[in-house]
């Protein structure tokens, strides 16, 4: 059995590492697996890194995607996978979130008979102006087997009327790889981090994030939610590893930070997760951050008005606060001067849901 496993995104390559590992521990000498990067992420601190970082394999095939419009973007990769695949034959295409890639790679792979494998199906935010929740609907729609990371994810797949024989409750690969990085830095008696000596020297912290469209591109938005982190990091600094994305808006509207926040080069994930764990708190508008906090109990605000991991906030230490300024600065007065949320670990939230991953795929 030929399997491919397709890797685009930051969030791609975090999500494939366990599966590669689960993969590689088994005894089947009948699977082969192969690992497509799309090339959705090309530059070298959003992509090459997280495969050094990851103990990831070279990929396998290398599709250059880059950047562009979604539809371009995606055009591109359909055009590059299909003639892969043609010459290849999978019998199984692994896609894993929301990403462009995970749209395309479906749509090749299900026009070309080659059956769907869906990381973290089911995962809805039913807000449609977000081109994420249009790739998880779509990639939904034509996927062969569904492995969910929550019962909502089953819930909603139920909903939209997929067999229930097809539906896998695994757990989260996310977690899987956390808990592997964090007992690996654990462990590690040589950090070699340039943030090693700014962790020691700044106390209590914030960890921030801040990289989506909806979140950056709208100079009124951008400028409402830096206004506030800039006020709060008069209470407590803010450590703020800057996405490419986010550093050619702000440079473009002239916004400026406080020098209370420190600023950083795009992270490793292992170096992120060196400084975020610590931190008193996670201020983000990424999805896998939201899970990742309520694994290790850290609070974590999303600055945004839904999610499509309610899990984080039903169970989680996660809070909606949106992207107003008013509402930030809201949600941390309530946080500093109330009780905290305390959250507890969702189910098959063990580090194991990719061996459940692999091992169903090897008897189906």
């Amino acid at each position: 059995m030929k399997i491919f496993l397709i890797a685009g995104a930051r969030p791609n390559f975090m999500k494939i590492a366990p599966i590669v590992r689960a993969f590689d521990s088994c005894d089947n000498n009948t699977i082969e697996y192969k690992i497509v990067h799309t090339g959705q992420h090309y530059d070298h601190e959003m992509s090459k890194a997280f495969f050094d970082d990851l103990s990831i394999p070279d990929p396998d095939f290398y599709l250059n995607s880059g950047s562009g419009t979604h539809a371009e973007q995606t055009a591109r990769i359909i055009t590059s996978f299909e003639k892969i695949c043609i010459e290849e034959k999978p019998d199984i295409v692994v896609v894993v979130g929301d990403v462009n890639s995970t749209l395309a790679c479906s749509i090749v792979a299900k026009k070309l008979l080659v059956k769907v494998a869906h990381v973290e199906a089911g995962l809805r935010s039913f807000d449609q102006s977000m081109p994420e929740e249009i790739n998880r609907i779509v990639t939904d729609s034509i996927s062969d087997y569904f492995f969910v990371t929550e019962k909502s994810g089953r819930d909603n797949l139920i909903k939209e009327g997929k067999p229930d024989h097809a539906i896998h409750f695994v757990g989260n690969v996310m977690i899987d790889n956390l808990l592997y990085q964090k007992e690996k830095l654990e462990k590690s008696n040589d950090l070699s981090f340039k943030s090693v000596s700014l962790k020691k020297s700044l106390g209590l912290y914030i960890f921030l994030t801040l990289h989506r469209p909806s979140n950056v591109d709208n100079k009124d938005i951008l400028y409402s939610i830096i206004e506030a982190l800039n006020l709060i990091s008069k209470e407590i600094k803010i450590v703020f590893p800057v996405h490419p994305r986010t550093k050619k808006m702000l440079d473009s509207f002239g916004i400026t930070l406080s020098d209370q926040i420190h600023c950083l080069q795009p992270l490793g994930f292992t170096e992120a997760l060196f400084l975020w764990k610590d931190a008193k708190a996670v201020i983000t508008d990424s999805g896998g951050l939201q899970e990742e906090t309520t694994a290790l109990g850290i609070p974590c605000f999303t600055l945004r008005e839904n999610t499509e991991r309610p899990v984080t906030i039903e169970k989680g230490t996660n809070v909606l606060i949106g992207n107003r300024k008013e509402d930030i600065l809201s949600a941390w007065d309530a946080f500093t001067h109330s009780v905290q949320k305390i959250g507890c670990i969702p189910e098959l939230w063990d580090g194991k849901a990719a061996e459940r991953i692999v091992d169903i795929l090897l008897n189906s």
